[in-house]
């Protein structure tokens, strides 16, 4: 006979599936929904719509969920040397690997149907955006900077966001030609110049476990660029930065633009004092405070275009 589990059981699994997930550390799915909304503003040349906003945000939080399941999966065999790592639930056994996956897909299908109310090259370019998803926990094996796998990850809400407002309604258009002329060439130099932002904070982030990283074997950009790594987050920076800038120069965004650009760049120079003498606080406290640089240049954007 089956016994039926316990309340404290089921609340013990729910909490082990909430810190397998990330959710009380909201960092990382708002690294991920401010380009993304920003995007979403300049596709729509301003305010998108609640039906946009509310399927960008929720897919954001279930995307990012869903890759944490993945990406501890990929690694708990590597997370168990590590320090800050030792403890997730994958890699100290409390949820089985089949567990984490089931958890992970059901969420990736939830945001999926979420995908499903916008329209055909919108969908096109999630499927693409989900295979990068799941390549980037093993770039980790061979590739000397798998930070940039993962800008091009953390970065596919813009293409995304260009594709949800200018493409075709309804489901018509299945062809990657449609799905291609929905994103146009400002949207791909809004991702490429995004990547140098997520190379800065996740090498900051790298940064706080390289002594485990390099114990163990495991590649990261903190690792390849050895002594040159606090300018070089500093170069990826000014490109992020000054990128945006000229990508969005002709857009005629009022006063909060530059204003968000200025108090953007005084963050990352209050970053270099964080990061400067490499120590895991300085370096995990400024990846940590990323989201609020997202949130300004954000911010200067909704509010370039509501006055302009």
């Amino acid at each position: 006979m089956t016994e039926t589990p316990q309340p404290h059981a089921i609340l013990t699994r729910g909490r082990l599936y909430l810190d397998l997930i990330r959710w009380d550390r909201p960092a990382g799915w708002l690294l991920l929904l401010w380009p993304s909304l920003s995007a979403l503003w300049v596709a729509a040349e301003g305010w998108p719509g609640w039906h946009l906003l509310t399927v960008f945000v929720l897919g954001t939080v279930l995307m990012r969920s869903a890759g944490c399941c993945i990406n501890d999966v990929a690694d708990r065999e590597f997370d168990r040397h590590v320090k800050r790592t030792a403890n997730r639930p994958v890699t100290s056994g409390q949820v089985s690997v089949r567990e984490a996956l089931l958890v992970g897909a059901f969420l990736a299908l939830l945001a999926l149907g979420l995908v499903l109310t916008l329209n055909a090259a919108t969908l096109l370019w999630s499927v693409l955006a989900i295979g990068v998803t799941l390549i980037y926990p093993y770039a980790k094996r061979v590739v000397a900077m798998p930070q940039a796998v993962l800008g091009v990850a953390f970065s596919f809400g813009i293409p995304m966001a260009f594709a949800a407002v200018r493409g075709t309604p309804g489901w018509d258009d299945w062809d990657v030609a449609a799905a291609w002329g929905a994103v146009p060439l400002q949207a791909w130099g809004l991702l490429a110049f995004n990547l140098f932002w997520v190379l800065a904070y996740d090498t900051e982030y790298a940064m706080v476990d390289r002594d485990d990283d390099l114990r163990i074997g495991m590649k990261t950009s903190a690792i390849t660029l050895g002594r040159w790594d606090v300018a070089a987050i500093m170069g990826f920076y000014i490109v992020y930065l000054q990128g945006w800038a000229a990508l969005l120069a002709e857009e005629l965004l009022g006063w909060a633009w530059p204003v968000a650009l200025t108090g953007a760049t005084a963050q990352a120079l209050w970053h270099f004092f964080l990061i400067r003498d490499r120590s895991r606080e300085g370096c995990f406290r400024a990846f940590r405070l990323n989201h609020w640089l997202g949130a300004t240049v954000f911010a200067g954007v909704a509010l370039g275009y509501a006055w302009p």
